[in-house]
């Protein structure tokens, strides 16, 4: 296994850990109607739930943007930086997010989608 495919795995578990730090942050919590809760969420766990609805929309594009790299023959090291620099940039979104720091997590979310294109279109660098 490649340390790109690694970090598709911890992306994809990245939303468990968002929604986590949320219900912590959040207070209450009625497992019955999960769901329910996190409507009434306000400050940092509203913004940490609102990381972890991101977390799912930055999925599939790193996701495909790694098989894609993997099948096409994407440069090994190159692929598996840039992936490490994805779930980086996606940590550092989601601290930026629940600090508030809006034009931080910004820019953040822009290098992180940049990771993602460069490893799309990375077998294009062979």
């Amino acid at each position: 296994m490649t340390t790109a495919l690694w970090c598709v795995l911890f992306a994809a578990l990245l939303p468990i850990l968002t929604t986590g730090i949320a219900k912590r942050i959040g207070g209450r919590y009625d497992n019955n109607d999960p769901r329910s809760v996190a409507q009434n969420y306000q400050g940092a766990a509203r913004r940490a739930h609102a990381a972890h609805q991101n977390s799912f929309e930055a999925f599939p594009l790193f996701a495909a943007a790694v098989l894609v790299a993997e099948l096409k023959g994407g440069p090994r090291g190159m692929v598996d930086m840039l992936a490490l620099g994805f779930i980086a940039a996606r940590i550092a979104y989601t601290a930026c997010y629940i600090m508030d720091q809006a034009t931080l997590r910004s820019l953040v979310w822009t290098i992180g989608i940049g990771c993602a294109i460069a490893i799309f279109v990375s077998p294009l660098w062979r």
